[in-house]
């Protein structure tokens, strides 16, 4: 068995566990779900996941993963990250974190708490406490200036 079958088995395997502690039934398509978490490996849409999950049958409908993604937000084994009102994404990285997001390609990255700071924050409503602070950074690609042609004869 390769080195990266024993890790996928091995997470699968751990993951089940998590989900027991959990007091959640791993069954199959929760654990096909898990796999294609693990598989995408950076932070896959509902949408990747389906794909995914179906790749090779399909045994997993759309309401499943929905289902299935909220129960494991829910329970904290999974973090939800909404990009914007119709982008949402799922993170198997459940520690604090912050992410830049590309507008341009999709793509969602981690930043680490480390790499942000903080000057000042605002006063918080009267008998509130903070929880947490959760930042999105959103970039768009530099657009590089089209190559200048030459003149016609130069």
């Amino acid at each position: 068995m390769s080195s990266a079958m024993m890790q996928k088995s091995f997470f699968i395997h751990s993951f089940a566990e998590r989900l027991r502690q959990q007091g959640i039934a791993a069954t199959r398509q929760r654990l096909r779900i898990a796999k294609a978490l693990f598989e995408h490996g950076g932070h896959p849409s509902a949408q990747d996941l389906f794909l995914l999950a179906n790749r090779q049958q399909r045994t997993v409908c759309r309401a499943t993963i929905y289902n299935t993604l909220n129960l494991f937000v829910s329970k904290g084994l999974i973090q939800e990250v909404s990009v914007d009102s119709s982008r949402t994404f799922y993170d198997l990285n459940i520690d604090p974190h912050h992410h830049i997001f590309n507008i341009d390609t999709g793509e969602l990255l981690d930043v680490e708490p480390a790499a942000v700071s903080f000057k000042e924050l605002p006063p918080l409503p009267q008998g509130t406490q903070q929880e947490e602070i959760t930042l999105i950074i959103r970039v768009r690609n530099t657009r590089a200036a089209a190559p200048s042609t030459p003149a016609p004869g130069c």
